[in-house]
């Protein structure tokens, strides 16, 4: 019986994933996200400068964009209902391209914020029914494909930051990493105008979602009414415990290693490459193991991995060692959302739509508080200290996945008992 459950969480390898248009378009169009996303953080001081503005002020963008985040989660499952999937991605990337204008040109830090949420309402938009998309499209092969569709983001996202510096070293500021976002906008939006609105890209109250059974969609799995398992719950505090320890990581990470290892503010700050680079190419590899291995068992190892990252960081008083271990930080971080998210909607008992929002909801929530949270602990106890938070929100993490994988089991043996 206890084997049988874990054939049912491990992807069935008899399955070939094919990447067709639709999988490759969404791809890109959630790399635009990443764009935006990697590149907000440097264009904020650069944006606080040359305004004159507070860092409070400043930091107000970070602030805009947990808020538009979680008041997407409220709604974006129930326009999916009405409008399909296709047409909110039509809409989202028309919010982004409108947004990067209003960030490029905007003559005050009003217009600055104003933008950025604009953009993080359509980004928002896009990644809520992208994801559910993809998951209904590869069915069983779902946390690899989102996976894939993450390491997408996070590869485009690295040029982010150096279009900013481009920008800067040519005297033009955040202005052509906006005009970027723009043009990416544009491509994206013309890409999924070609697509239908069928299939993977419907979603509508009342419309069949058809499978492939080659695939074994999730979308095979008959829609429920009922309560969300415990399983469903166990996976939403993982996923949002990682988000968590990532965002208060990148924000904060700087600080201690500084502190720990008298290295200046600029190499401090440029060891976050770091970090992005591991978060990559995790998200690189583990697509392809996700096809091969349980994910929840993925998840529970990159909480792991990601812990040991931490105490050599924690511990380093040389840079070079802080980089290393920030890009082994980095390999952990980069599984937990994708993975993390994959989960949620596979136990959400068809309702990937719904379930992606109750994520993005705590996982908005997550960014909106835990930075600022570690922050002011921080100015408390000094950043050293402050960082034991890190580990132990990790433990909650890796132990509600394996929770959550516990109950899959015991659902699937009490399923099979039953037949």
């Amino acid at each position: 019986m206890a084997n049988s459950g874990a054939e049912a969480v491990r992807p069935q390898r008899g399955n070939k994933l094919t990447r067709d248009r639709l999988t490759l378009t969404i791809y890109f169009t959630i790399g635009l996200w990443g764009w935006f996303v990697m590149s907000i953080g440097p264009m904020v001081p650069i944006i606080t400068e040359r305004f004159g503005v507070s860092k409070g002020v400043g930091g107000l963008h970070g602030t805009a964009i947990a808020l538009a985040a979680v008041s997407v989660g409220l709604v974006s499952h129930r326009l999916v209902r009405y409008l399909g999937r296709r047409p909110i991605m039509l809409i989202g990337t028309s919010l982004v391209t409108f947004g990067a204008l209003l960030l490029a040109g905007g003559p005050s830090v009003t217009f600055t914020l104003i933008g950025a949420m604009v953009i993080a309402i359509g980004g928002n938009l896009i990644v809520n029914v992208a994801q559910p998309a993809l998951s209904v499209h590869h069915g069983l092969h779902g946390p690899a494909v989102v996976t894939e569709a993450n390491a997408v983001s996070a590869l485009v996202g690295i040029f982010g930051p150096l279009a900013v510096g481009g920008g800067v070293a040519l005297g033009w500021e955040w202005r052509p990493a906006s005009l970027i976002t723009v043009i990416l906008g544009i491509a994206a939006f013309l890409l999924i105008s070609r697509l239908r609105t069928a299939g993977a890209l419907d979603g509508r109250a009342g419309k069949n979602q058809p499978t492939s059974s080659k695939r074994g969609a999730i979308s095979n799995v008959e829609i429920s009414n009922d309560r969300y398992t415990p399983a469903f719950w166990f996976f939403v505090i993982g996923v949002t415990a990682g988000v968590a320890i990532e965002l208060s990581t990148s924000f904060w990470a700087a600080d201690l290693i500084g502190t720990q290892t008298g290295a200046g503010a600029g190499v401090a700050t440029a060891a976050l490459s770091a970090l992005f680079g591991g978060m990559a190419l995790a998200r690189i590899i583990g697509g392809k193991l996700a096809l091969r291995y349980a994910p929840e068992k993925l998840m529970i190892l990159a909480f792991g991995i990601a812990g040991v990252g931490w105490l050599i960081m924690w511990t380093a008083t040389s840079t070079a060692i802080a980089f290393a271990a920030l890009f082994l930080t980095g390999m952990g971080f980069g599984l937990h959302y994708p993975l993390g998210v994959a989960l949620v909607m596979r136990a959400s008992q068809g309702r990937p739509d719904a379930a992606q929002a109750i994520a993005a909801i705590t996982t908005g929530t997550a960014v909106g508080i835990a930075p600022f949270a570690l922050g002011a602990l921080a100015d408390r106890v000094g950043s050293h200290q402050a960082f034991v938070i890190v580990p132990i929100v990790s433990v909650i993490g890796a132990v509600s996945v394996y929770l959550g994988l516990r109950n899959v089991h015991r659902r699937l043996r009490a399923a099979s008992d039953q037949q």
